[in-house]
């Protein structure tokens, strides 16, 4: 399944020590990016996180916010009588030196007194519940990049059916456009000798005019054949049409070889939009210059397209 870099997965864990909230925010990019914002306290499970996260995004700016919460356990503060005596020592002694200096108000003792245990913070527990809240956000994260990627999807297949469209016609009117030139170099011919003498065309017999006229006939298509051009975009539509009904095979064969499927769809429309010049620059008529215009805008919008796909 074609995947968009553009998504966002966030979750939240929580046990009696805490909870733990994690963010995951992707946009296109040519390459993973990753860019964390933790706290210190939680800076050793970023190796962790990092890990998970190359496990199911290959391409793509990824910004991750991780907040944690610990217990409030205040209401059941209590004074700690060996902490309260140390501190009345050290009072003592200041005072003899200082006789000003005041005496602590309670709440600064009960936070002073309970802020001494930190035995409270167990690395492991507050590991295993960031890597729970990571392996629930990546969950959303991905679910969110196949939703957007498939509307990528749509999106390049009905400018890829309307390219199909209109190499149908292209191919359809070059007969007539061959024709009509043919005709028009008769007309040129006949006005050309009547000109130089009015009698004159009577002194071409019809096989050397017709061989002329073949001549030209035939330079001319050689000149406007483009039907290289238009095959080659046809097998590009092909290919077009298995990247993206095939995405999610690409995925685990690029994520071996180092590529993508944007990357790949992104060369795939390059290809076609050299067609699509070559095609403009052999332009006999009005209408394939259209037509020229036309498949290079539709490429550029599934390109630009494209640039959003992992």
């Amino acid at each position: 399944m074609i995947r968009s870099m553009t998504a966002f997965g966030n979750a939240r864990s929580e046990t009696a020590q805490g909870s733990v909230t994690i963010e995951f925010r992707t946009v296109n990019s040519r390459f993973l990016d990753i860019n964390f914002r933790l706290p210190e306290d939680l800076r050793m499970v970023e190796g962790l996180i990092r890990e998970r996260l190359g496990q199911t995004v290959t391409r793509g700016k990824v910004e991750i916010r991780v907040n944690y919460a610990r217990t409030d356990t205040r209401v059941a503060a209590t004074l700690n009588p060996e902490y309260l005596r140390a501190l009345a020592e050290q009072l003592h002694l200041a005072r003899e030196i200082l006789p000003d200096v005041a005496a602590p108000r309670l709440t600064e003792l009960l936070n002073a007194s309970n802020s001494t245990d930190n035995g409270d913070f167990d690395p492991e527990i507050w590991s295993a519940m960031c890597l729970d809240a990571t392996t629930q956000a990546l969950a959303e994260l991905q679910a969110g990049r196949e939703r957007e990627g498939q509307r990528l999807a749509a999106m390049m297949q009905d400018c890829a059916s309307e390219v199909s469209q209109i190499v149908d016609q292209v191919e359809k009117d070059l007969p007539a456009l061959l024709a009509e030139h043919q005709e028009k170099i008769a007309n040129k011919l006949r006005d050309a000798l009547t000109a130089v003498s009015p009698d004159g065309f009577a002194h071409i017999s019809g096989p050397e005019l017709s061989a002329r006229i073949a001549q030209e006939a035939s330079l001319f298509s050689l000149r406007i054949d483009v039907a290289e051009e238009l095959s080659r975009l046809r097998s590009h539509i092909a290919e077009l049409e298995h990247l993206l009904n095939t995405g999610e095979t690409i995925a685990r064969k690029d994520k071996k070889n180092g590529g993508s499927a944007g990357k790949r769809l992104d060369f795939l429309f390059q290809e076609m939009n050299r067609e699509a010049n070559t095609l403009g620059s052999k332009a006999s008529a009005l209408s394939v210059t259209r037509a020229a215009i036309d498949l290079k805008l539709l490429i550029e919008q599934m390109r630009e397209q494209a640039q959003n796909i992992e």
